[in-house]
């Protein structure tokens, strides 16, 4: 039981002291964090580094190998990879978290109201869920990406709508679970107020779920906003994005293999990187594991 205040914070010391000792996780979680700093520092660092813009031309460099000019190499245009990967860290990253935050908001409300509520407003809720579970995500992102012109923050808002249907029922579990343990029937006992038990009972026993769905979607959202991006559907350019640096290069993966392997590469480590991040979560965060 976490009911308790004192038994909710012991719960966490243990769940972090298991979570130091996966080195592996532990890395992953330092890896993105970093990635994450890159992305808000991105033009500071980009200016640090390569002292370029990342819609800078230079059409005498074009397709420069990777060396000392250019660390990376150039693209097609001659611009420098690099900084247009900084930048698209930035966005790829952004897009990401943004979305993360949509999905397990919305999802988890949805979750507690239906776990909690039951009855007809649980039938309805999770009849909704199903109908979206039941059509194939990809067609959902691309009738969605033709409706709204993509940017940065409609992106977000188009995966977050596919996205938040899983959450919501693994929250829906957790609250039917938890809504009939001693702490919760105590305060509603005593006259606390549904809003109450929701916040102060039943919210701190499912932020376990929520963060380790949200370490688990990064990846996916990832991915999405890659393939969206791949189909010309995402962030379009000149704004840099890891997809749609993929999407330009693909052309010439022959006579520029760098233009596709930088990109693909932080795709692969982010992607990598959360999902080991989620495993080492799930189980530093299960009571049951010593």
């Amino acid at each position: 039981m976490r009911g308790n205040p004192r038994t909710y914070q012991g719960y966490w010391r243990q769940s972090g002291s298991r979570l130091i000792r996966n080195r592996v996780g532990l890395a992953c979680g330092l890896l993105l964090i970093g990635l994450g700093l890159v992305g808000l520092a991105a033009p500071q660092l980009a200016g640090l580094i390569t002292h370029r813009d990342p819609s800078q031309l230079n059409l005498r460099d074009v397709f420069a190998p990777p060396g000392p000019v250019y660390v990376l190499g150039a693209d097609e245009l001659g611009r420098d990879v690099l900084t247009r990967l900084i930048h698209g860290t930035r966005v790829t990253l952004g897009v990401a978290f943004l979305t993360i935050l949509m999905s397990v908001s919305f999802g988890t409300t949805v979750g507690m109201v239906a776990g909690y509520a039951g009855h007809w407003l649980d039938e309805v809720l999770m009849r909704f869920v199903d109908m979206l579970l039941a059509i194939p995500p990809i067609f959902l992102f691309i009738l969605l990406a033709i409706l709204l012109r993509p940017s940065p923050l409609t992106l977000a808002g188009i995966i977050a709508f596919v996205g938040w249907t899983g959450v919501s029922r693994l929250v829906r579990a957790e609250t039917l679970s938890v809504k009939g343990r001693e702490f919760v029937l105590a305060a509603v006992s005593t006259g606390a107020s549904d809003i109450r038990v929701l916040t102060h009972h039943i919210l701190p026993n499912v932020i376990p779920i929520m963060i380790v769905a949200a370490s688990l979607a990064m990846g996916q959202v990832i991915l999405a906003e890659a393939a969206l991006d791949f189909l010309g559907l995402g962030v379009s350019p000149p704004t840099s994005t890891w997809g749609n640096m993929l999407t330009q290069a693909n052309r010439y993966l022959s006579s520029a293999p760098w233009l596709v392997v930088f990109p693909g590469l932080a795709i692969f480590v982010s992607v990598l990187a959360s999902n080991l991040l989620g495993n080492a979560l799930r189980d530093a965060l299960d009571p049951r594991i010593g």
